[in-house]
């Protein structure tokens, strides 16, 4: 078949499937988020066009924030579809790297096809063209090296013969999976080729299920039936692996408390009676007392980031570790017992070997008995107070309104804790909290991407006004295209979280909240968030105090439904006020200061670093 390069790279999309967890296929790409430039607009979208009946195109309005799409794409689908954009060369790849980023961080599939200079050079430099004086074979889409799993610069049409397998490899592969970019030379995109038509034949990618090590296994029977104290921490590996009933299953067969890391909250139901709460710094004082006294952690599909291991002090310098995980990488870090296995698998086999054991039935009620003791205090941070609503009770009221087949997001600032720490969970992976990079206004554009592939129930998403005001474009096209979701905007003066790191470590308020800016106003301007979002196409409900919040997000959940459009409840709230898992964090406090207090914060650090565990035996 004689086809450009640009055709048969979009034929090729069109024939990749993927079996999703009930056993029924979807498309592998189930659309591509394109702004069309001189670099992709003629050969890449004229291929689209040709197709835009079988293959879905949505114009985004920044190149960061339609790409975080694609990747809320990847999350919303347990990592069962991929999200694509493409942009053009210059400023448009180039403010695809964050996203590139938030999915190398997180382990998410993304593909990414940002155009690129001339091969042959005979026009060089180009429009947007960034020369290097001593190779003119780099070019902006370099920088995307460093944040994808798999990179590759098409120079030649048939070149896709050979890469096209390895960009479906990655984007599949349980233990590699990440971004790939395809740097797709103007000229190179407009040439012709005769693809074999075998290569566009139908493929239909399922799940890989890794099966442990017989030896490994063996080994970890042998810590498990050894232990007195073990803790089950389950991550976003088990989600995508699709293996939470499994999870549970192998926790009541052996009696073993459950924590979960960010990646893996709303895995368990809340009330499970062996649901510690969530884990680390983020999470909850109820799974982070366990985490202390357990003697062995089995951690199932997770990577352990510094959050979810509170810096590496939230576990006994004695414990033992077990790491099943698909990647070698992660299972073998920090002295761990690997066992390099897909979740689902690694968990059966474990369980058969175990047979009968039963962890000391002591132990097991210590999760019921400390999980009520947070309950409590989650509960009482809810409840209605005089002043300005806090997080919590915000959180409160989106979560009571929420059923157990609803989507609820964020990103950054003070609400991943809020989320993390405080929701209650009724249904099974109906949370993303993008804490692996934790990038300002994912929010927004990854709400959009979910509200593309998440069907079942109504998209919430939860951000503070940094992050609105960082990137908020794809409000509008989420609206133009006919998604909706329910956007929540906690309005609270500024980067409060970060204002509350900066002073909470000795350091003087500085260019976080508004009042601590520099301003030649008397009075500052403020934001009309509301009239901004409803400028933007969405549905508006401004709240004015904590009893209308209900109300408010009742309707909104209606419009976002019934029109087909984001719908933004704002609510202005309460900048110094959070929940707290009283567990610790590494940060780099400054070693010399004049200021007494960021003296006395350093020797925190130094009192922390000694708590930490080092290394595993």
């Amino acid at each position: 078949m004689k086809l450009t390069t640009a055709q048969a790279l979009v034929r090729w999309m069109l024939a990749q499937r993927t079996e999703l967890f009930d056993g029924s296929h979807a498309p592998l790409f189930p659309g591509v988020f394109a702004i069309f430039g001189h670099g992709n607009v003629l050969s890449l979208g004229n291929a689209l066009e040709e197709v835009r009946d079988r293959m879905p195109v949505w114009r985004g309005h920044n190149e960061q924030g339609m790409a975080l799409a694609a990747v809320g794409i990847g999350k919303a689908s347990h990592r069962r579809q991929v999200g694509v954009a493409t942009s053009s060369i210059g400023p448009g790849a180039l403010n695809m790297v964050t996203a590139a980023g938030v999915a190398h961080a997180n382990r998410l599939p993304l593909l990414l096809l940002p155009g690129d200079t001339f091969t042959g050079r005979a026009p060089d430099p180009v429009l947007q063209q960034v020369e290097h004086f001593h190779d003119p074979t780099t070019t902006v889409n370099d920088a995307f090296r460093a944040v994808s799993r798999y990179f590759d610069r098409i120079t030649r049409p048939e070149q896709l013969l050979s890469t096209l397998p390895q960009v479906a490899r990655i984007l599949t592969d349980p233990a590699d999976c990440g971004p790939v970019t395809l740097a797709l030379p103007q000229d190179v995109q407009a040439e012709s080729y005769d693809f074999p038509e075998s290569l566009f034949a139908e493929v239909v990618h399922r799940p890989l299920r890794q099966r442990p090590d017989l030896h490994s296994l063996a080994e970890a029977a042998r810590a498990v039936r050894g232990a007195s104290r073990p803790l089950l921490v389950l991550g976003g590996g088990v989600r995508y692996s699709g293996a939470a009933g499994r999870a549970l299953r192998f926790a009541e067969q052996h009696n073993i408390p459950i924590t979960e890391t960010t990646a893996g909250r709303t895995l368990v139901p809340h009330d499970h009676p062996l649901h510690a709460g969530p884990l680390g710094i983020t999470g909850s004082t109820s799974a982070n007392v366990l985490a202390g006294e357990a003697d062995l952690v089995i951690a199932v599909g997770t990577r352990l980031q510094d959050f979810t291991t509170a810096s590496w002090t939230v576990f006994s310098p004695d414990v033992r570790m077990i790491s099943l995980n698909a990647a070698r990488f992660d299972a073998v870090k920090h002295g761990s017992t690997a066992l390099v296995a897909d979740a689902d698998e690694g968990l059966r086999e474990l369980t058969d070997v175990l047979g009968s054991w039963q962890a000391p039935p002591d132990w097991a009620r210590r999760a019921l008995t400390e999980r009520a003791k947070w309950d409590e205090h989650i509960t009482a941070l809810r409840k209605p107070s005089a002043g300005l609503p806090t997080y919590a009770q915000v959180v409160g009221v989106v979560n009571d309104v929420s059923g157990p087949t609803d989507y609820v997001m964020t990103a950054s600032g003070g609400l991943p804790g809020e989320l993390i720490g405080g929701w209650r969970a009724s249904g099974e992976a109906t949370m993303d909290v993008e804490y692996g990079f934790s990038c300002m206004g994912y929010e927004l554009a990854g709400a959009w991407g979910a509200a593309i592939a998440h069907t079942g129930g109504v998209v919430t998403t939860l951000l503070g006004d940094g992050s609105y005001l960082m990137l908020n474009s794809e409000l509008f096209s989420a609206a133009f295209a006919g998604h909706g979701f329910v956007a929540v905007v906690c309005d609270n003066d500024g980067y409060a979280v970060i204002h509350r790191l900066q002073t909470g470590q000795g350091g003087a308020g500085f260019n976080n909240l508004y009042g601590d800016c520099l301003s030649t106003h008397a009075e500052p301007p403020r934001t009309d968030f509301a009239g901004h979002a409803a400028a933007m196409g969405c549905a508006v409900f401004p709240v004015e105090s904590l009893g209308e919040l209900e109300g408010a997000y009742r309707k909104a959940r209606e419009v976002a439904v019934g029109e087909k459009r984001p719908a933004v409840v704002v609510i202005r709230t309460h900048p110094s006020s959070w929940t707290e898992a009283g567990a610790w964090w590494e940060v780099g406090v400054p070693e010399t200061s004049h200021r007494p207090e960021i003296a006395a914060a350093r020797e925190e650090v130094l009192e922390g670093k000694a708590r930490q565990v080092r290394y595993l035996s």
